[in-house]
């Protein structure tokens, strides 16, 4: 795990993929938090968002309570920008455009169901309560053939930030990302779930600047012509 940025107040680290945000409770885990605990030799941290285990990308924790909870009750006013890299299977028709859908997480299947339009405008409601909305812009980068399979490469920025919502966004748009069984995939050409956290842009608690922090792609992920 690599060390992007650290003050008196926040640590920013580049995730790799494979490795929890924070321990689910089983004794021995490695996780980032548990890395980030010997890093700092005993003081606390605290985790502001989570990634995936299997999504890489920009991973941002803060050294106290009362910053952690500065970003977390602002966070949707203090993110300036949310960009994710993903490979989906198939060939994306539009160049650019917008997800817009309500979100459910199932408690059964603990995933994430979408409902709504495809295109254009919100529903004006949800299908019962529960449900949240969500939105997504996403952009084409570039499509490649891979062992005979189409994929797209796209870059996602986040209107809202949901559980799992660019990995239910894709599902739903019959598009699921490569590597993404739980969310319809049937092939996995990069041995990992392709999705990567690549940019966070937000200000910060205390000095009001805005801070932008980026990951490049990995190895792994990188699409050969």
């Amino acid at each position: 795990m690599r060390l992007i940025y650290e003050d008196d107040w926040l640590i920013v680290v580049d995730k790799p993929s494979g490795l929890l945000s924070m321990s689910t409770g089983r004794q021995g885990e490695v996780t980032a938090y548990s890395m980030l605990r010997g890093y700092v030799k005993g003081d606390r941290i605290f985790i502001v968002h989570r990634l995936d285990r299997d999504t890489s990308g920009v991973l941002v924790y803060a050294k106290d309570e009362e910053t952690k909870l500065a970003l977390q009750e602002n966070w949707n006013e203090a993110v300036v920008e949310r960009k994710y890299v993903a490979v989906l299977e198939g060939d994306i028709a539009d160049e650019e455009g917008w997800i817009e859908s309500w979100l459910y997480e199932s408690p059964k299947s603990m995933k994430v169901h979408s409902f709504g339009l495809r295109q254009g405008d919100k529903p004006e409601r949800p299908p019962r309560d529960g449900w949240q909305f969500a939105a997504t812009h996403c952009r084409t980068i570039r499509r490649m053939n891979i062992e005979g399979q189409t994929y797209t490469n796209v870059e996602f920025e986040l209107e809202t930030g949901r559980k799992n919502q660019i990995r239910a966004h894709a599902e739903w748009i019959g598009h699921p990302i490569a590597g993404d069984r739980k969310y319809g995939a049937r092939t996995n050409p990069f041995g990992r779930l392709a999705l990567h956290a690549h940019t966070l842009s937000f200000i910060h608690p205390w000095t009001g600047k805005v801070m932008k922090f980026t990951s490049p792609l990995p190895k792994a992920l990188r699409l050969k012509d």
